[in-house]
């Protein structure tokens, strides 16, 4: 009933052929490719069964990778049917009969003129320049047989656009019908929204866990290692490590056609404090921990495991760590300036730090976490505004 409505809301609908002619120029200065003309190319090159499981592959490798549900253009021609991390923990070639790949090639051919500005190949080589990806939301809800309806994100603020879909006529051919697409949609029947991809250059924390061959499969629990500590200072200063044990969004951060939230965690402490002069705090310098992770849409209010240690010597001695948790979205490089404070004896003296982070982010949370809190909450879920935290103090 909603995709019928959704159909019907759309005064006059667009039958266009299979293989319509695209207009491969540039919409924007130094960007040949254009999402809206990306969307349009792969619901008229007449996609059926085998290329959907192709994009099925690859979304959800790189889900499986800790990344979104994507599938890269790139990757469409140079590695068909891999998600974004895959490359890394696998070699050699998937085989399909016909990958996606083909089906584009065929359909920008069969559109080509001589008075196009692009020919083909170079059209292909602009997309796979382009930093753009099939974004398909919800993809664990496929049935396994249900053709997408194909869309783009919009340049403008908006939870609703056009996207098309290809109806096969049984002849080898088929017709372009053009639909309204939003999220509600988007859950109850494959969507593949054609948008700019944000998060392939960051190593997800499953990432990270993967390739080092001392975890094995999958990677260990906690994926950094305490630095030993002294065995003159072990035994006496209750050594313990700050882990982030689970983070929870508690809303999405972007439109539905940007994909998940990619969240920056940083925290910044002095490791190893164990100053027992003035003197000695020449010896010491603030640092700070990042870590990326990927939250999908549908695993909001949904704990994700995170494990990973924030500060890997947390002494008695510091009585504070500094965190910021950004939604990445980009812009010139700033910084949070803080501080952290390390007693010596009776005495308490601060450190300044700076985090960095990007203009554009939304700043999810940032402030001060004290020994005290941690202590008293160690285990148990905080609220920290849009986002719920687990932490631990970890004795080793």
């Amino acid at each position: 009933m909603k995709e019928k409505l959704l159909l019907m809301s759309l005064a006059a609908a667009m039958i266009l052929p299979a293989c319509e002619p695209v207009d491969t120029g540039l919409k924007q200065a130094g960007n040949p490719v254009h999402p809206e003309d990306v969307a349009r190319i792969i619901a008229g090159a007449g996609i059926g069964e085998e290329q959907i499981g192709e994009v099925y592959d690859a979304v959800s490798s790189s889900s499986i990778n800790g990344y979104d549900e994507e599938y890269l253009l790139k990757d469409i021609f140079l590695n068909p049917g891999y998600g974004v991390g895959e490359k890394a923990v696998r070699s050699g070639d998937k085989t399909y009969d016909r990958p996606l790949r083909d089906l584009i090639r065929e359909s920008l051919e069969a559109s080509a003129t001589k008075s196009s500005p692009m020919t083909p190949d170079e059209y292909i080589e602009a997309m796979i320049g382009s930093g753009m990806q099939i974004y398909w939301p919800y993809s664990e809800n496929w049935d396994g047989k249900s053709s997408p309806v194909i869309t783009f994100a919009p340049d403008f603020d908006s939870e609703v656009n056009v996207g098309w879909r290809y109806i096969p006529d049984g002849s080898g051919k088929g017709t372009v019908e053009e639909v309204l697409v939003d999220e509600e949609l988007a859950m109850e029947r494959p969507v593949w929204v054609i948008n700019g991809n944000d998060d392939s250059g960051m190593t997800t924390l499953e990432m990270l866990r993967r390739q080092d061959p001392s975890w094995g499969e999958g990677g260990g629990e906690i994926i950094v290692r305490p630095r030993p500590a002294a065995a003159s200072t072990k035994a006496s200063s209750g050594h313990k490590m700050l882990v982030l044990k689970e983070f929870t969004m508690k809303k999405n951060f972007d439109s539905w056609f940007a994909g998940a939230s990619e969240f920056v965690v940083q925290a910044g402490s002095v490791e190893g404090f164990y100053a027992s002069t003035e003197a000695e705090l020449k010896l010491y310098y603030p640092s700070v921990t990042q870590f990326g992770i990927v939250v999908r849409r549908t695993q909001k209010n949904k704990p994700v495991e995170f494990n990973a240690v924030l500060v890997s010597d947390w002494t008695e001695q510091i009585e504070n760590c500094a965190m910021l948790v950004t939604e990445d979205d980009g812009g010139e490089t700033t910084s949070w300036k803080c501080s952290i404070t390390g007693r010596i004896k009776s005495k308490s003296y601060g450190f300044d730090v700076n985090i960095p982070y990007r203009d554009h982010d939304d700043i999810a949370w940032r402030g001060q976490l004290s020994r005290s809190y941690m202590e008293s909450n160690a285990g148990m879920t905080g609220h920290f505004g849009d986002i719920d935290l687990k932490f631990e103090l970890v004795d080793y």
